[in-house]
């Protein structure tokens, strides 16, 4: 019989384990983690399958800095937490709102059909300024908040700031994606190997997809590819949108491969390597690597500029932003912002940039037109991934270590309201929105 200590010490070791594939976007080096969160009621069941249960916690003692870094606790057990067999090319080794017109014109609207040419929109950017596609305008306009350390997304009706539903998913949803032509969402469970799918209309769960390691989720502009970043496998999985079925698996030459952005003519995309400190280009045609730089820090988000001419990647342990060249994968600039520079998004009018500083608690505003810095708003709490409401008054923002979304004004920084979720709030997603198309992560469009 296994005496009390090394029966103790087995069970730790095997929660470092799950802690660790469940890690992304997670590690923060220490620094400011904000203020505690001080409204919003914090939901106390889930629904899933009609079933309502308890909204599981991290185990006592292994809270967000078990690791004095930040990255989440171990994952627990969910209901639909249920692995598929690895039929994929093996583990290779593992890496550490509002509905209404916007303040343009509405445009020709989406969403677009394989093989258009996102050349044809009106700027590389252009169909994200308008208003809601008539094709989508009839889904309820929710928020959804993936709950990594919770195994549980939450839905939020924006207008009222009233959570509506929790629901159980697999093992530590990161995203919410909407899919190419934006008929539905899926949320990526990276440690329970699935996409749980979410039908718009309903706001509800309705199936579930075997996927290996979606921590993050993109489309190729022309729609004809799905990728899966597999983080902890250092790779990107080109998929087929709609039998899921593997084209081709790209290792990526860097650890903690996150988030990435396409050209605007989609023949190649950017993506971050956070743990190494690298930033590659990966030719989309080819499905293969085409150039890499190294950046140091933790580089995080992605965003192309509103004239496609260069990318802006946070980093997070250079508490910046890079503006980047991707023709020569050269830095152009560095723009300091506040510690702990993590998430991006643009102003409805693409004028403005958004920086979340997670380690700092505040939120910095880039002119992409002079790539200044232009104001820096202390909001407080850990913001993480943003979204941008439809009118674009309102940014919303997940707070990583405070389980909880704040929703701030887009004009002065002012925190209007804070949201309790789930443990390990993250990539938030306002669904629907203005676009053609959607190119992935929690809501990037063309």
């Amino acid at each position: 019989m296994m005496r009390a200590e090394p029966m103790r010490r087995a069970t730790i070791v095997g929660m470092v384990a799950l802690a660790l594939a469940a890690a992304g976007c997670g590690a923060t080096g220490g620094g400011d983690q904000g203020d505690t969160v001080s409204a919003g009621s914090r939901p106390t069941t889930v629904e899933s399958g009609g079933r309502r249960q308890a909204v599981g916690q991290p185990p006592s003692g292994l809270g967000l800095n078990w690791f004095s870094s930040g990255r989440p606790s171990s994952p627990l057990a969910s209901p639909a937490a249920t692995a598929p067999p690895a039929t994929d090319p093996p583990y290779s080794g593992a890496g550490p709102a509002f509905l209404g017109a916007g303040p343009h014109a509405p445009r020709a609207a989406g969403p677009a059909t394989p093989g258009d040419a996102p050349s044809l929109q009106p700027g590389p950017l252009g169909a994200m300024t308008g208003r809601i596609s008539p094709a989508v305008a009839d889904f309820p306009v929710r928020v959804y908040v993936p709950n990594s350390d919770a195994h549980t997304l939450t839905v939020i009706d924006p207008e009222t700031f009233r959570i509506v539903a929790t629901y159980s998913t697999s093992w530590v949803p990161h995203h919410v994606t909407p899919s190419w032509d934006m008929t539905k969402l899926y949320v990526n469970n990276t440690s329970g190997n699935q996409l749980t799918v979410i039908d718009p209309a309903t706001a509800k769960p309705v199936e579930t997809i075997n996927v290996i390691d979606p921590y993050n989720l993109y489309f190729t502009p022309d729609g004809s590819k799905a990728i899966v970043v597999a983080e902890r496998l250092q790779r990107l999985d080109f998929r087929d949108p709609k039998t899921w079925a593997l084209i081709k698996s790209v290792p990526i030459p860097g650890s903690g491969v996150d988030h990435l952005d396409f050209s605007a003519d989609g023949r190649y995309l950017i993506a971050s390597c956070e743990f190494s400190g690298h930033v590659v280009k990966v030719d989309t045609e080819t499905m293969a690597v085409a150039g890499s730089m190294y950046v140091g820090g933790l580089p995080i988000d992605v965003k192309m500029s509103p004239d496609g001419s260069v990318f802006y990647v946070t980093n997070q342990g250079r508490h910046g932003v890079h503006v980047i060249d991707p023709e020569t994968m050269k830095e152009l600039a560095f723009l300091p912002t506040g510690t702990g520079a993590h998430g991006l998004n643009y102003s409805r009018d693409t004028k403005r940039l958004f920086v979340s500083n997670r380690l700092g608690g505040s939120i910095s505003v880039i002119d992409p037109e002079t790539r200044t810095v232009t104001a820096t708003w202390r909001t407080g709490r850990s913001p993480d991934m943003l979204q941008v409401s439809t009118d674009g008054s309102q940014i919303w923002v997940s707070n990583r270590f405070h389980g909880s979304v704040s929703v701030i004004d887009a004009d002065d920084g002012t925190v209007i309201r804070t949201i309790a979720t789930g443990a390990g709030a993250h990539g938030v997603s306002i669904f629907p929105q203005p676009g053609r198309f959607s190119v992935g992560h929690n809501g990037v469009y063309r």
